[in-house]
């Protein structure tokens, strides 16, 4: 995990609360509470990605479409924020999230623009897969 966050800090996600208040909880593992809707587990899933946090990432990820590991950040890699356009709930355990996330690398700057599915299963939501708009 790379340097984390000091829990009074601004969540990376973008809320305005401190990441122990807010994606901080999700990340403490099994056990402990989990994400409640898709928007929250997608705010949570982006502030592990800033953290380092490929554990997380890969528990929350479907096991129907996970990978069996995650590479590394590049060297130099820095995240710049997150913005959550649009997010629906088709069902009570289905649910798509539209985002825009920023990161600099080498200087160039970069966005991810995707449409991300989720299900619930079992009370717990994972993401499932996305889309490139």
């Amino acid at each position: 995990m790379k340097s984390g966050v000091n829990v009074d800090q601004l969540c990376p996600c973008g809320l305005p609360r401190p990441y122990a208040q807010c994606c901080g909880r999700w990340h403490q593992g099994p056990g402990h509470l989990q994400a409640p809707d898709a928007p929250a587990l997608m705010r949570s899933r982006y502030s592990a990605y800033v953290l380092g946090r490929h554990d997380y990432v890969l528990a929350t990820w479907h096991p129907s479409t996970r990978p069996a590991a995650l590479e590394p950040d590049p060297p130099g890699l820095k995240w710049l924020g997150l913005e959550l356009r649009v997010s629906a709930q088709s069902d009570a355990d289905h649910a798509t999230v539209e985002f825009v996330a920023r990161s600099r690398l080498a200087g160039r700057a970069q966005r991810m623009h995707e449409i991300s599915r989720f299900v619930r299963e079992d009370g717990r939501w994972y993401y499932l897969d996305g889309t490139f708009p």
